[in-house]
């Protein structure tokens, strides 16, 4: 619909790109996608979590290819992509999701894990939004979609990697978006801000806190993540979309006291970031090897903390409602000033 912000679709089947498709978040978009029976290409390190995502994606209506790449190497993920437009088709929408962090204070974090986690985090989605534009820009059409967090505008202590990561990609973002409006284009780019998130990165994450990591509270799951992704791609107009309370909360208030959420997060974000129990010396790290291919097990979608998460989002909601709530608004306005005039003539 013209001025709706909606992507066209082609007439045929749908084919999605999402990166870190083997587990959390981008599983979950992958089998969103896959629900209204797109292809999808699930581009991963791990051997487990992309066989096991792509049974997923095949049982849900859609047809998968999974791929076995490392987002860090950019002629890899140029290659994936060539792979994917000769066995699937045009790409339409390319999710960039892959990540990758390390929990702990700044000095005890080391030179070659903030290379690493800068690598996968944010040049992953450098190489992939390249790899994208290459088959894109030509046909003048497509959609990216770049996987954010709130943590791109706000940071966090004992995550620094992974909070420049971000906010490096959000600077990518706009700048990339000024370039594709300054050229007239018909390719799309917009970015989804998340909350905190209940995947499997707990688990696995290279942490050197003395307790087991975790979300930031509200915890979502990653279904809700998913069905803010899907509806970034199919409305790609907008910027930025947000999902969560807490991630409005966040981004809000650091435009509004970020000094104040300085004082905030020194005092709390120590302590809601990790849970009671020590944590495991023992447990797969991703970093630089798929925690799948170290113990032999597929992850799933889902982290450990089901019994302390919401799969509903109201902001996200609202946020997808404009046009209803407007009318609502009106409506109810409208009958106040009514009942207002009612009071005074009588």
């Amino acid at each position: 619909m013209k001025g709706s912000g909606e992507r066209p679709r082609r007439h045929g089947r749908e084919t999605a790109v999402v990166t870190g498709a083997s587990a959390g978040i981008g599983r979950a978009t992958a089998h969103a996608f896959a629900a209204r029976g797109a292809a999808v290409a699930l581009l991963a390190r791990g051997a487990r979590g992309l066989e096991a995502a792509a049974d997923e994606v095949r049982s849900a209506g859609g047809h998968p290819l999974p791929i076995s790449v490392d987002v860090s190497d950019a002629a890899a993920v140029e290659a994936a992509a060539t792979r994917v437009e000769q066995e699937l088709g045009p790409i339409d929408v390319w999710v960039n999701a892959a990540f990758a962090t390390v929990f702990a204070p700044v000095q005890e974090i080391e030179a070659k894990e903030f290379e690493r986690v800068t690598r996968v985090t944010y040049l992953g989605f450098v190489h992939g939004t390249q790899a994208a534009l290459r088959r894109m820009v030509p046909r003048d059409r497509g959609t990216i979609v770049q996987v954010g967090s709130a943590l791109a505008h706000r940071g966090v202590p004992l995550q620094a990697a992974y909070c420049a990561a971000k906010h490096a990609i959000q600077g990518f973002h706009e700048s990339l978006r000024c370039e594709l409006l300054h050229d007239h284009s018909r390719v799309r780019a917009t970015m989804v801000h998340l909350p905190g998130v209940n995947t499997p990165q707990f688990s696995w994450v290279l942490s050197r806190l003395p307790r087991h990591p975790r979300p930031m509270p509200p915890i979502y799951q990653p279904e809700v993540a998913a069905k803010g992704i899907l509806y970034a791609a199919d409305h790609p107009r907008r910027r930025e979309h947000w999902v969560g309370g807490s991630t409005a909360a966040t981004l809000i208030g650091n435009r509004l006291a970020p000094g104040l959420l300085d004082r905030y997060l020194a005092r709390t974000g120590y302590s809601s970031q990790q849970t009671d129990r020590p944590r495991d010396p023992d447990q797969p790290t991703n970093l630089w090897t798929p925690a799948d291919d170290t113990d032999g097990h597929d992850h799933g979608t889902h982290g450990v903390f089901d019994d302390q998460t919401t799969n509903h989002s109201t902001q996200l909601w609202a946020s997808q409602h404009h046009g209803l709530l407007a009318a609502i608004g009106t409506a109810a306005g409208t009958i106040a000033c009514a009942l207002a005039v009612r009071r005074a003539r009588s």
